[in-house]
């Protein structure tokens, strides 16, 4: 059965047969990573260009990394070195990149809806590597899988998020991603970083933390993105850290195995307590592990591997 999906674009677009796939598929690539060759053949031939309009540490390096050990011939691009300082338009660029025939091209943008705008109009796949405040799926299905991973299941887990919801693409993706799982979404952070509507997407909305760690299978902490802020939302950080901070304390309202995860990057002291971070429960690295694999399976099969495979 072929994916039959061309583009990634958010994880409204996935059914759970979809996820699931997504996620075994990425168990089988996992274990390239651990090989001394780290490099199957499996994407030669392809060209996958990576544009990347703000800042990344972990998603554009573990793109590039997913890509090398595919075998794809890849090219990065930074918003500073291209054509765009000029004034020449997200359209245009992309126009002259479909003139070289790339396969792929991986775009992070700091408007929503940006790799969606590419996907209508050109040629190759477009995955989305976050767009403004709005999905950054592959994200979503790095923390799928290292759940699954450490819980066994997703369906019928309890999962709090916790911080500055409105502004995150994480929070987004994962809402989405954890209920067409069958997963029990609990979204908490102050008034003002609370979306209008979230309800709407299937969680429960808590403004107060203790609530909604009571009993979680699976706490997630967000930071606080100042850079998609207009204005100040908090009196201070010191506040924010003494309400919505997670420390050892607190995390004894989740349940006794529950897992803490976190996007990054994290502000230590902030949203999370650097004994928490470090501690036995977090698998915020095994995150970054999983983040390889996923990608891996996300090129592979938007890139017709799984036909090639039957």
């Amino acid at each position: 059965m072929t994916f039959g999906h061309k583009h990634i674009l958010g994880m409204d677009q996935f059914s759970a047969d979809d996820i699931t796939r997504i996620l075994d598929t990425a168990d089988s690539f996992k274990e390239i990573s651990t090989r001394e060759i780290k490099k199957v053949p499996t994407l030669r031939g392809k060209t996958i260009i990576n544009i990347f309009f703000e800042a990344s540490t972990r998603t554009r390096a573990s793109f590039e990394i997913a890509e090398k050990r595919l075998s794809a011939d890849t090219l990065n691009i930074s918003a500073s070195t291209s054509a765009l300082v000029k004034g020449e338009t997200l359209e245009d660029t992309a126009r002259n990149l479909e003139a070289m025939h790339p396969d792929i091209i991986v775009i992070r943008h700091g408007h929503s809806g940006a790799p969606h705008y590419l996907a209508e109009r050109c040629n190759f796949s477009v995955v989305n590597a976050g767009d403004g405040a709005h999905e950054h799926p592959s994200q979503a299905l790095l923390d799928l899988m290292t759940i699954r991973e450490k819980k066994g299941t997703i369906g019928g887990l309890t999962v709090a998020i916790v911080g500055d919801i409105a502004h995150s693409r994480v929070a987004r993706s994962n809402i989405i991603a954890l209920n067409t799982m069958g997963a029990r979404v609990r979204l908490a952070g102050p008034r003002t970083l609370l979306p209008t509507g979230a309800e709407r997407l299937g969680a429960e909305i808590h403004t107060d933390m203790q609530s909604a760690l009571e009993g979680a299978d699976v706490v997630m902490m967000l930071r606080i993105q100042q850079e998609r802020q207009g204005r100040t939302l908090l009196p201070s950080t010191r506040e924010y850290s003494r309400f919505f901070g997670l420390n050892p304390n607190n995390l004894q309202l989740a349940k006794d195995d529950a897992i803490v995860m976190h996007p990054g990057p994290m502000n230590r002291g902030v949203e999370i307590a650097s004994s928490v971070a470090d501690g036995d429960r977090n698998v915020i690295l095994d995150q970054v592990e999983n983040g390889v694999a996923v990608r891996m399976a996300l090129l592979y099969l938007i890139s017709g591997g799984d036909k090639l495979a039957e």
